[in-house]
């Protein structure tokens, strides 16, 4: 990671209002990048890591809500599966990896060796050391065979998180949102903020840096994150000398529809 003092967050929230406004533009600058991965061909993803609640599912879904599933696909594997176990480690993340003109986002990856499984005891302390040392390599490969792979950690304060965890539990809206993985690890904070440190000190390479987001204000760091995605993959806007009409329509009304006893859907609202 830089050794610059990172810049704390601004403790005003963002107004809504501005927030759709820089939103919309960073949503036509997407839909840009879209095309351009798609025309070249390039091969993209993204990691998304971070502290429980610290708002890696709504900064993907900010990201991914006006680009196509087809071009941005969001890979959340569940926990591994009792075969997937005896696999080679990275084997099952290998095969979700982006084909020509895809962008594959991680919420969540390869990194959790390195963090819920070393916290929990679901994998040994040998077995993530020996993880920090191969992943660098694993990285490199897959740089090297064309994929531009960009990661980001989304750092919350104990405060904040406490608070959004809290929420998750009182709004019947979330509660699909805290997992009983959640509340185990809840009370270790400091275990995980030694996992972390760990994984940037043998993980932040030179071809596959780490990129660090403070989401205290989650409209903020959508924002953020979306501009500085932008900004790692040079592209040109496809659609600026071209022009786009409707054809013209054709008459409507020659084709008279057979009285069908349609099942309508109630107008409740």
């Amino acid at each position: 990671m830089s050794k610059k003092k990172d810049k704390q967050p601004t403790s005003e929230p963002l107004k809504r209002k501005v927030y759709e406004e820089e939103l919309k533009h960073l949503h036509i600058e997407l839909v840009k990048l879209q095309q351009w991965v798609v025309a070249k061909g390039l091969k993209v993803c993204v990691i998304f890591e971070g502290r429980d609640g610290a708002g890696k599912g709504g900064t993907i879904k900010a990201i991914t809500e006006r680009v196509s599933p087809r071009v941005f696909r969001v890979v959340a594997l569940p926990a591994p599966t009792e075969r997937e176990k005896s696999q080679m480690y990275a084997q099952r993340y290998l095969q979700h990896m982006p084909a020509a003109g895809e962008v594959v986002i991680f919420d969540r990856s390869w990194y959790n060796r390195a963090g819920v499984e070393r916290v929990m005891g679901f994998c040994s302390e040998e077995q993530s050391h020996k993880f920090l040392q191969v992943v660098p390599l694993f990285e490199k490969m897959l740089v090297e065979s064309g994929i531009i792979l960009i990661k980001y950690w989304l750092e919350v304060s104990a405060a904040e998180q406490q608070r959004r965890l809290e929420d998750r539990i009182n709004d019947g809206r979330k509660i699909w949102k805290l997992s009983p993985m959640d509340l185990k690890s809840f009370s270790r904070w400091d275990d995980y903020t030694r996992a972390r440190d760990d994984m940037f000190a043998a993980s932040d390479s030179a071809w596959a840096p780490w990129y660090m987001a403070h989401s205290e204000d989650k409209k903020r760091v959508r924002l953020n994150i979306i501009s500085h995605l932008l900004g790692q993959i040079p592209y040109e806007d496809l659609t600026k000398d071209s022009k786009i009409e409707l054809p013209k329509r054709g008459k409507i009304g020659r084709y008279k529809s057979p009285h069908y006893p349609f099942r309508l859907v109630e107008e409740r609202f």
